[in-house]
């Protein structure tokens, strides 16, 4: 089956995974009512950073420069690692696992008016960066960020090692 597999395909699926998690945040703010703390939003970023290369990188692979989309792709999997990183250190502080930082808080622009207040304390949840809002199979929002970061960065680990090994002199 890793045959058959193609860096253009592995990057492609890369892309995906990334657009699905990062999709997934946001509809859990927009659609969910979770308000994301600092650290919550510091670990999106390396979606906003990585996607884009991987995007480059794919680019480059259809291009025959397989070594440019080879160094993107090193720099795709480092960016994620960190990703992973910072789910773990914020899903280790939700479990109490060691202290999470200090300044870390939800917030969200104040309601329009007096009326809306009411409203909008029914339907937003804010958290700090140590208490898990929401878990499924145990693991909270940083958890399965930290999950999917690790999935996309040993996915663009894969599609580096197959454009190298599709690589020419």
């Amino acid at each position: 089956m890793v045959s058959a597999l193609t860096a253009k395909a592995v990057n492609g699926l890369l892309l995906a995974v990334g657009l699905a998690a990062i999709s997934t945040a946001w509809g859990f703010q927009l659609i969910g009512g979770y308000v994301p703390c600092k650290l919550c939003l510091e670990q999106r970023i390396p979606y906003y950073v990585g996607l884009p290369l991987a995007l480059v990188s794919l680019i480059a692979l259809y291009a025959g420069r397989k070594g440019l989309a080879i160094a993107l792709l090193v720099l795709v999997a480092l960016v994620f690692a960190y990703g992973s990183g910072l789910g773990i250190y914020q899903s280790g502080a939700e479990w109490k696992f060691w202290a999470g930082p200090s300044d870390c808080g939800g917030g969200a622009a104040g309601p329009s008016n007096a009326a809306n207040m009411l409203q909008a304390l029914q339907s937003v949840r804010v958290v700090s960066c140590t208490e898990a809002s929401w878990r499924m199979l145990g693991l909270s929002f940083a958890g399965w960020n930290a999950v999917a970061s690790a999935g996309v960065a040993l996915l663009a680990v894969l599609a580096a090692l197959l454009a190298n090994r599709g690589r020419k002199g």
